[in-house]
């Protein structure tokens, strides 16, 4: 396919992009159940351009949820040298793993969420109440199907209790899998990943103003999309597919942490912009 073809939700319905920026509510059907259908597809991008033909344009609209279905989230840690660095100077005894983790053979992986774990575009992404350290993590996030075949691509935001993963790294899960712990979004952009110089920047906002901004590009990353894949589904299935979060390149500086009310926006060439506002977990 020549056309790059992007995918939402809005109102429970789908929504599909193309080039020239219009959107279209699909009369096939849509929500979760479309998402589904496209990771099980021959040819996503070809079925979705068919929603796109047989749906009804509007100009305006908005994807106002995650572009999940029944899919698990996954994600890759030391991925970014600053990511490996970070991790290192914030754990109490045992930095040194990380740095194995950064260089060694096989990469970091680690399960997620869940789909009800997930929050899409203009939801509250959560931080524990029980960590005194958090911060987002932005991440080019690979949706991939039920064979390994990556579809297509989305912004991820890879929540993080620095403070609890800090003092023991057995505490890695708690500090990455809770309730509104992930968000993705704003769309579902079908086919090959980006190029490595596509840029990925953050910004965090407290009252109207930026407390903390950063970018970098793909090619700071270390490890290549099909080896992360190819990772994850070792001795793993996934039959409606999976979300793999790439690591992130991104990492605030040590005397910043993530408070009630502030904004996050992560943006990626070529998908736009995910933008959450952060609140306590229940």
């Amino acid at each position: 396919m020549n056309d790059r073809v992007a995918v939402g939700i809005v109102a429970g319905e789908l929504v599909v992009a193309v080039d020239d920026g219009h959107c279209v509510v699909s009369s096939r059907g849509g929500g979760q159940a479309a998402i589904d259908s496209l990771f099980t597809a021959d040819d996503p991008e070809r079925l979705a351009l068919e929603w796109f033909e047989d749906g009804d344009v509007c100009d305006a609209c908005e994807a106002d949820a995650a572009p999940i279905g029944a899919q698990e989230v996954w994600a890759c840690g030391e991925t970014y040298p600053r990511s490996r660095d970070a991790r290192m100077g914030s754990s109490t005894h045992s930095g040194v793993f990380y740095d194995m983790a950064f260089a060694g053979d096989r990469p970091e992986i680690f399960f997620k969420a869940t789909p009800h774990r997930v929050v899409g575009p203009g939801a509250a992404v959560r931080i524990r109440r029980d960590s005194t350290w958090n911060v987002p993590e932005p991440e080019l996030t690979l949706a991939v199907s039920p064979t390994g075949r990556i579809i297509g691509f989305t912004i991820g935001n890879d929540m993080s209790s620095r403070s609890i993963a800090g003092d023991n790294p057995l505490y890695v899960p708690q500090a990455k899998v809770y309730d509104g712990s992930a968000a993705l979004g704003p769309r579902l952009v079908l086919g090959a990943p980006p190029s490595a110089d596509t840029a990925i920047a953050l910004d965090v906002r407290r009252d109207g103003a930026s407390v903390f901004a950063g970018e970098t590009t793909l090619r700071h990353m270390t490890r290549t999309f099909d080896e992360l894949v190819s990772y994850v589904f070792r001795d793993n299935s996934f039959p409606g597919g999976v979300f793999v979060m790439t690591g992130t390149g991104i990492v605030p500086d040590d005397d910043f942490t993530l408070e009630p009310g502030d904004v996050v926006s992560i943006s990626i060439d070529g998908v736009g912009t995910l933008r959450n506002h952060v609140a306590v977990g229940d």
